[in-house]
């Protein structure tokens, strides 16, 4: 009868073993992780140059117009009305080239950004196995943890972690 009673015993406190868990501000790890301030600073780069093509782009074009409205008072209404249909077509290309080049910029930062997500969720999952965490909750700015004691906030660990993965 000893016996079953510490089997029982033995069988509840196994039953009771705590959970290890942790969280992770989502927020703070994303900015100072250095791969992202990185990535963020080449897609402003990026931005800046397509600003100014756009904006090089855009004023050689309000020239040609000027230039066009000065000399139209010169030509005859038919030659006139079919230099503004060409110019109107360059300007139609032209902002369908600058879009095409903003969309496809876009797409390649989504790209990179994806790509630093799953390299963030992967070293998580493989720090949090090393460390002997059942789970690692995601906190920070649309995140699921209302509350948890500083303690429990790994986001320092893992930064590192990431951030010397990173520089090598």
């Amino acid at each position: 009868m000893k016996n079953v009673v510490l089997i029982l015993v033995l069988v509840l406190f196994a039953s009771c073993e705590q959970n290890k868990i942790a969280y992770v501000d989502n927020v703070r790890l994303m900015d100072e992780y250095q791969e992202k301030i990185d990535a963020d600073a080449k897609f402003k780069a990026d931005e800046e140059v397509l600003t100014k093509k756009r904006d090089s782009m855009s004023q050689a074009y309000q020239l040609e117009m000027q230039a066009f409205q000065t000399n139209s008072q010169k030509m005859s209404q038919k030659k006139a009305q079919e230099e503004y249909g060409v110019l109107q077509q360059k300007g139609q290309f032209l902002g369908q080239q600058l879009q095409q080049e903003a969309q496809q910029a876009q797409a390649a930062n989504q790209t990179i950004l994806d790509s630093i997500i799953s390299t963030v969720k992967a070293e998580i999952k493989s720090y949090g196995k090393s460390k002997g965490y059942t789970y690692i909750l995601g906190g920070g700015d649309g995140g699921s943890v209302l509350y948890g004691t500083d303690a429990n906030d790994v986001t320092d660990e893992v930064v590192k972690l990431l951030n010397d993965k990173y520089k090598k």
